[in-house]
């Protein structure tokens, strides 16, 4: 029997697999044929897949079991037999989380069991790649524009590219960045043979040798984006610092739809290229966004476990009216759980709170909005926890918290990176630190609200600052779509009403938003007040968000590129 439901616990991953390649495939068509709202479409139909194969699979195994489908015994030993199977698969990590999700949701498993799961928290999902992953290579010490223009023939769309100089174009960013004969160049250069892609964009990435090749020389990260236009696909923007390929693959953006043949191998190539990166992360945007909340629980756990030391406080920032807020103090996550009531004015329910993270899974987060991970029944030891957020959660989260034995029991929360919360930044550092962080908050929200995305709370406690200074969304509760507002100028007082305060004598409908009020809720000092409405003065005027409402009416979707302009390719005269 076990032999049974392990080969086909076996079959329904391998059909999964072959499914999520299916849709991922399609990206390239797409993007030839310009048709980014099917593309968006099959983003959604691939998040969705692994739950509904889950689904498929568990009504399969409870027609072989029958009766046997609850036994535990007969459960250890469909693992052990998985296990023998999958040991000579490359990517049996992930076959080993499959097969975890069925046997959590038939014993609705709170924590870990490690009688009927793969746990193994100290194992790399890496270890037993040997082989590194195919590329192409070039050398490139010669005529460099001719091995980029060679290097681009070795990627073609059906569409076909629409500057034959593309790859003199990429050369002259390359020889501008690293030097020429003589001084330091370029003198190899390696690319996965698998094109990324996300939004309008495909991306061709790899790494480059730069510095003289007698003298010793680094690899650096090479990453080229390219879009399409009528005219066909041209290279767009060259990427060799690893923080711009950091954010490429950042934990503010969707996940890239890449038909690796193998996932392991591009993971070890990636962590190369962004040693600093978490290996959840890289494996979450990928599209394996399962496996990577696996690598971020044992993380978590392998942590905790070596670290006696450390402590579960509340997270810096001010307090939150729906959610409650944790951290690991030297682990940089936080744990959000929702409360049971909300204070007033929030006047939202658990339900909905619940929809708009999933509207944020779902959606494309242009580098705005952070991966928040949704995690059932996680146990933390209550000697971890500091009496202030162990009260507070006991006291008010009872829906989502409960204590069992000696652990505390998280039956619900959202897990997503630490952010310094903008509000602290600003006030803590001085203006020359906190002004790029204070402006780069005027231009995320312009950036969420040409995606169709109003945040709702602007207050400065909703976005973080990353480490490497984006101002980013994480309050979520209020979120909802542009095109769900009316934006309003504020009217006329009355005479009689110019003495009492705006809000005594304001008529106001539930989905009314006055920009002009934004400013007086940001908190900031007045050189930084000034400085944004300076910078950003639209935000502040219901004129211009109504024009974003008519661009989105309209069909009209703007392009926000993942990546500085400095690293954009010249146009060529």
């Amino acid at each position: 029997m076990q032999a049974r439901a392990a080969a086909l616990i076996l079959d329904a991953f391998l059909d999964y697999n072959a499914r999520f390649s299916d849709i991922t495939r399609r990206a390239q068509r797409w993007f030839e044929r310009r048709n980014w709202k099917q593309a968006q479409i099959d983003v959604v139909w691939r998040l969705d897949l692994y739950d509904e194969c889950l689904a498929e699979t568990l009504g399969r195994l409870e027609l072989l079991l029958d009766d046997r489908i609850r036994n535990r015994p007969l459960w250890a030993a469909i693992r052990d037999e998985f296990a023998v199977r999958i040991e000579p698969v490359l990517d049996r990590e992930l076959f080993k989380t499959f097969f975890n999700s069925l046997s959590r949701r038939f014993f609705h498993t709170s924590g870990v069991d490690p009688g009927i799961e793969f746990v193994a928290l100290d194992a790399d999902p890496t270890a037993n790649v040997v082989e590194p992953i195919a590329r192409n290579a070039y050398t490139a010490e010669g005529d460099l524009g001719a091995v980029c223009a060679a290097l681009l023939g070795d990627y073609p769309f059906s569409n076909g590219y629409a500057d034959v100089a593309s790859g003199a174009a990429i050369a002259e960013a390359l020889i501008e960045r690293f030097g020429i004969p003589g001084g330091h160049t370029v003198f190899r250069i390696e690319m996965l043979r698998t094109r990324f892609f996300r939004e309008r964009r495909a991306y061709l990435v790899g790494r480059l040798l730069a510095g003289r090749a007698a003298a010793g020389a680094d690899w650096v990260p090479l990453v080229i984006a390219l879009v399409n236009d009528e005219n066909g696909v041209r290279a767009d923007a060259v990427l060799t610092e690893i923080g711009q390929v950091s954010a490429l693959f950042g934990f503010s953006r969707s996940y890239f739809l890449a038909d690796l043949p193998t996932v392991g191998d591009a993971i070890v190539f990636l962590r190369e290229l962004m040693p600093h990166k978490p290996i959840g992360e890289l494996y979450t945007v990928l599209g394996r966004a399962k496996q990577g909340k696996t690598e971020r629980y044992r993380a978590l756990f392998r942590h905790l476990a070596t670290h006696p030391d450390e402590r579960i406080v509340r997270a810096d920032g001010a307090r939150g009216m729906v959610m409650a807020v944790f951290t690991p103090r030297d682990y940089p996550i936080v744990f959000k759980v929702i409360r049971d009531a909300f204070a007033y004015p929030k006047d939202s329910a658990r339900r909905i709170v619940e929809e708009k993270y999933r509207l944020v899974f779902r959606y494309d987060r242009i580098g705005r909005l952070v991966d928040a991970q949704e995690f059932r029944y996680l146990r933390f030891p209550l000697r971890l926890l500091d009496p202030d957020i162990r009260e507070e959660l006991l006291e008010q989260c009872t829906e989502a918290v409960a204590i069992e034995g000696d652990d505390l029991l998280v039956k619900h929360c959202y897990i997503e990176r630490r952010l310094r919360p903008l509000s602290l930044h600003a006030r803590e550092n001085p203006y020359a630190v906190a002004l790029p962080a204070v402006l780069d908050y005027g231009q995320a929200i312009k950036d969420l609200a040409r995606s169709n995305i109003f945040p709702g709370d602007l207050l400065l406690k909703n976005f973080g600052v990353t480490s490497r200074g984006r101002t980013i969304f994480y309050d979520y509760d209020e979120l909802c779509l542009v095109e769900q507002c009316r934006f309003r100028r504020i009217p006329q007082a009355r005479e009689e009403d110019e003495t009492r305060p705006v809000e005594d004598w304001l008529s106001v409908r539930h989905d009314d938003v006055f920009p002009e009020l934004f400013a007086r809720f940001l908190g900031l000092p007045d050189a930084l007040r000034d400085a944004l409405l300076a910078a950003h003065p639209e935000i502040f005027d219901p004129a211009w968000w109504q024009s974003v409402q008519a661009h989105i009416a309209a069909g009209d979707s703007t392009d926000i590129p993942p990546y500085p302009e400095p690293a954009r390719i010249r146009p060529r005269a």
